[in-house]
């Protein structure tokens, strides 16, 4: 079982800053920037690359709900990044389809 469906289970607790029946968005324990918030399915996907056509509305869906979340830390005149990692090179640690959502100072290009 990952951590964030342990989260999900209530078995770790986690600042949630935004919840619904498909996700969940919550602070990032260990933050790469002043704002730093992890989007998470309710569903349990592996990463972008394991969502099917079925999954199409779900990936939308935690895209707008990153937008809300930015907007509801003030994020939107600065700015701010999305991201999701999709296997080991690509930099994912947790097995579990997340977006991470950064901002409050400025991010560098290119990013790794």
């Amino acid at each position: 079982m990952t951590v964030f469906a342990r989260i999900l289970a209530g078995e770790i607790p986690a600042d949630f800053l935004y919840q619904d029946e498909l996700a969940v968005a919550f602070r990032d324990v260990s933050p790469q920037a002043p704002f730093h918030a992890l989007v998470i399915p309710r569903k349990p996907l592996k990463s972008v690359a394991d969502a099917g056509q079925e999954d199409t509305a779900l990936l939308g869906h935690l895209l707008r709900v990153a937008a809300r979340v930015a907007a509801d830390a003030g994020l939107e005149e600065g700015g701010y990044r999305v991201v999701t990692n999709v296997g080991a090179d690509g930099g994912q640690t947790v097995e579990h389809l997340h977006l991470h959502v950064l901002g409050g100072r400025p991010m560098g290009w290119p990013p790794g």
